[in-house]
């Protein structure tokens, strides 16, 4: 079945003004793919232009300290994208000499790169015949041959996978590989598609046997898990006590407070106990009645139930490569999650 031609000619005449669209450069095209990873075109645009002023090349974002980077990337979540991102960065620049890499396999080797992304930079860069196939093309391609795999299964991948690199221009597969992803953004949506003015409906083998609302079959993800942390916001005369997430978990590289987890409810005394028997040294000068801040934060997997408690401290204060203290007009500077922004927000500490 061939699509390509009405597919480009659509999309060379609705496509929408994307800045990544207008640059063959590799390194603002890896960074548009791995912002975008997880993240909706509008919010992320703010963040592509972002990273492009603070860091221009490759070579200013391999120099950028971690920490200023997991601060311009706060808000986006999934953190270990920016993580990867420097990485990579510091990888390109001191062991290839600043040459980003140029083909599927070699951009295979770059931390954070999947097939999806691989194919995407060695196309819109470089215009290799890859194709591209990420949840829009699914559901494009799902419909146009009303496909009753799911598509977040084994076979039904294998089989979007081969048919779209059977349907991929082979002579403008950059083109074709924006064209129908544009499409599945724009046209051939989850809900209430524009059949009536898709370019391909005559193709689309869903909409003759009026399958459409049925495609793509989808294996259910499941169920969130739900975690309970309480933080301890531990503050003196100076400032407050942030903590470095050093170890492998969500936030990674983020800074957020000395915490407890594991419980729904706990007592102000039980905290503070826990606090003194933990932290030798330290006076607890105030023990808060209740949590001054409490808020929901959902994530992918899991919901976060968190409880912000401040507790005025005084005497040996937590130290070592985790903590440290941070004085009101520096907090602003420090890369936290976005539910400890919330919180900063909401006392006033920034």
């Amino acid at each position: 079945m061939n699509i390509s031609e009405p597919l480009i000619s659509w999309y060379l005449q609705n496509k929408r003004d994307l800045p990544w669209r207008d640059t063959d450069d590799p390194y603002k095209i890896w960074l548009s793919e791995i912002i975008l990873q997880q993240t909706r075109v509008d919010q992320g645009m703010e963040y592509y232009l972002r990273f492009v002023n603070t860091y221009p090349n490759i070579g200013f974002l391999s120099k950028a300290k971690r920490d200023d980077v997991l601060k311009n990337w706060q808000g986006l979540g999934y953190y270990s994208r920016a993580r990867n991102l420097h990485d990579t960065a510091i990888y390109i620049d001191k062991k290839l000499d600043g040459n980003f890499p140029s083909t599927y396999d070699s951009l295979l080797d770059l931390k954070g790169v999947g097939p999806y992304t691989a194919a995407a930079i060695a196309s819109f860069a470089f215009k290799l015949p890859h194709a591209v196939v990420d949840g829009n093309v699914s559901r494009v391609l799902s419909r146009i041959f009303d496909i009753d795999l799911a598509i977040n299964g084994t076979e039904g991948i294998k089989t979007i996978n081969s048919l779209a690199a059977e349907c991929l221009n082979r002579e403008h597969p950059d083109l074709h590989n924006q064209a129908i992803m544009e499409l599945g953004a724009l046209i051939c949506t989850p809900q209430n598609p524009g059949c009536n003015i898709c370019p391909l409906r005559s193709h689309c083998l869903a909409r003759r046997r009026k399958t459409t609302s049925m495609r793509p079959v989808k294996i259910k993800k499941a169920k969130q898990k739900l975690r309970y942390i309480h933080y301890a916001v531990l503050e003196n005369e100076n400032g407050i006590v942030f903590r470095s997430r050093i170890e492998k978990d969500i936030w990674q590289g983020l800074n957020d407070f000395v915490s407890l987890e594991g419980q729904e409810e706990l007592s102000p005394i039980d905290f503070a106990a826990h606090l003194k028997g933990e932290f030798e040294g330290m006076n607890i000068d105030r023990v808060p009645g209740a949590p001054e801040f409490e808020c929901t934060h959902q994530l992918t997997h899991r919901r976060i139930e968190a409880k912000f408690w401040r507790f005025r401290v005084s005497g040996n204060l937590p130290k070592g490569d985790i903590y440290k203290l941070v004085e009101r007009d520096d907090i602003e500077a420090v890369a936290v999650p976005v539910l400890v922004h919330k919180y900063l927000r909401k006392s006033g500490w920034v």
